[in-house]
C-alpha cells in the first residue's frame, strides 16, 4: 500500500507545513512516523495538537498510535529496545509489554505530549525545551471552528516554542471546509484555486517565516475502483474520502426564472474576500431570497444593507442576519430561519452556511 510521504513538502523547509486532501490517505501516520524516528535518532520530543480536549484523551489517544504498533515500526526506529507506545495522563510513552500485556514506561521516555486549542491555558506556565515538532491534527473542520481560534493556536504554539527556532509545525486537515479561519489569518489567499498534488510556498516581507501549502494528490494503489465501489453513490460530499476534492453540500437552487421587476430588495453579504448579492423576489404568491455571486463592488456602501463579519459603525451594516434591527432585516431573517433561501451553485450556499454558522454562534 501507498501512503502520503512528507518529503515533498520537507524540501520547501517551511517553518508552518500545511497539508490538506482526502481521508485516509496516511497524512497522520506519516507525521506520527517521521516524529517516532526524529525521537530515536537524537530525542527530539512532538506535540500533538487537537482543537477539543476530549479528542487527546482517554481512548482516542490511546488508538493514535495503534498502527504504527500494529506495523512494529517502533521496533523498527528504536532497534529493539522498545516495542510500542503508551499513552498516559497527556504524554506518549516509548514502552514494552509485560507478560500480561501491560505496558511498561518511564519518565525518560515520553516521546510526546497532548494540547487541546479549547484547553490551552493549562499549559502555559510548562515549559517544552525538547519538543521539534508541533503536529495539530484535522484542524480543518465542517463544524464549528473555536472563537478566535487562531489566536488560541498561535498561544499553544509559543507556549512549546518560547523563544527557539527550532521548530517546525504541520497543520493536517481533510477536504471538508474551504472556508477556514487559518487560510485568513495566514494569507494563504490561493488555496481555494490550488490543484492537486501542487505546493504552494508563501513568505511574509523581510521575516524568516515561511509557509508551505501541499493540497495532497490522490494515492493510487491500483485498486481505486474496487475501493471507490463502496462511496459511488451520487453525492458530492463522497469526492472528498474517494479523491480529495473539497467537500460540498447540495443546496437549493433557483426555483424559477425571474425579472428585474419581481426583485423587492437587493442586499449583500461579504463573506471571505467575496460578495453575494441576495435579492427578495416575489412571483405571483411565492416569496423567497436568492444569492448569486457579485463580482463588481457594492455601488453605496452607505446605504446598501450590507451583512459583514467585519465592525462598521455605519447603520446600514450588521454583522449577524439572525440579529436583526429594523423591520426589513427581520423580514430578511424570516427567510433564512423558513428555508426560503436559493443559491446560484452549491459553492455560493457552502460559502452562506459557513458565514450563518458564525452568525448562530453568536
Amino acid at each position: 500500500m501507498k501512503y502520503y510521504s512528507t518529503a515533498a513538502i520537507d524540501k520547501r523547509d517551511a517553518t508552518y507545513n500545511v497539508i490538506f486532501g482526502e481521508r485516509s490517505n496516511g497524512k497522520t501516520y506519516a507525521l506520527l512516523l517521521k516524529t517516532l524516528k526524529a525521537y530515536a535518532k537524537n530525542g527530539a520530543q512532538m506535540a500533538y495538537v487537537r482543537r477539543w480536549k476530549e479528542d487527546i484523551t482517554g481512548r482516542r489517544a490511546s488508538q493514535l498510535w495503534a498502527g504504527i504498533n500494529e506495523n512494529k515500526e517502533v521496533e523498527k526506529a528504536t532497534k529493539g529496545e522498545f516495542t510500542g507506545i503508551h499513552y498516559y495522563a497527556g504524554k506518549f510513552y516509548l514502552c514494552n509489554y509485560d507478560e500480561n500485556g501491560k505496558a511498561v514506561y518511564g519518565d525518560n521516555d515520553i516521546l510526546g505530549f497532548t494540547f487541546s486549542l479549547s484547553d490551552g491555558e493549562h499549559n502555559k506556565s510548562t515549559s517544552f525545551p525538547n519538543i521539534k515538532t508541533i503536529v495539530f491534527d484535522e484542524f480543518l473542520t465542517n463544524k464549528l471552528y473555536l472563537n478566535d481560534e487562531f489566536v488560541h493556536f498561535m498561544n499553544t504554539v509559543s507556549t512549546i516554542v518560547r523563544k527557539r527556532e527550532d521548530v517546525k509545525i504541520y497543520m493536517l486537515g481533510n477536504t471538508v471546509n474551504k472556508y477556514c479561519p487559518y487560510f485568513k489569518e495566514m494569507g494563504l489567499e490561493h488555496i481555494q484555486k490550488m490543484k492537486q498534488g501542487t505546493i504552494d510556498v508563501y513568505q511574509y516581507g523581510d521575516s524568516h517565516l515561511t509557509v508551505a501549502v501541499e493540497y495532497c494528490k490522490t494515492i493510487d494503489n491500483g485498486d481505486s475502483k474496487g475501493a471507490n465501489k463502496y462511496f459511488a453513490f451520487n453525492n458530492p460530499k463522497l469526492s472528498m474520502i474517494t479523491g480529495g476534492a473539497w467537500e460540498l453540500n447540495i443546496y437549493p437552487h433557483l426555483p424559477y426564472k425571474y425579472k428585474n421587476k419581481d426583485i423587492l430588495l437587493t442586499y449583500f453579504i461579504e463573506f471571505s474576500d467575496n460578495i453575494y448579492q441576495c435579492e427578495v423576489i416575489n412571483i405571483k404568491d411565492d416569496y423567497f431570497t436568492y444569492i448569486h455571486n457579485k463580482t463588481t463592488p457594492i455601488q453605496d456602501e452607505n446605504t446598501d444593507l450590507v451583512y459583514s463579519l467585519d465592525y462598521n459603525p455605519k447603520t446600514n451594516y450588521n454583522r449577524s442576519i439572525f440579529k436583526p434591527i429594523n423591520g426589513v432585516q427581520k423580514k430578511i431573517m424570516w427567510f433564512f430561519t423558513n428555508d426560503k433561501v436559493f443559491y446560484q451553485d452549491n459553492n455560493v450556499g457552502d460559502a452562506i452556511a459557513n458565514y450563518l454558522k458564525i452568525c448562530k454562534r453568536g
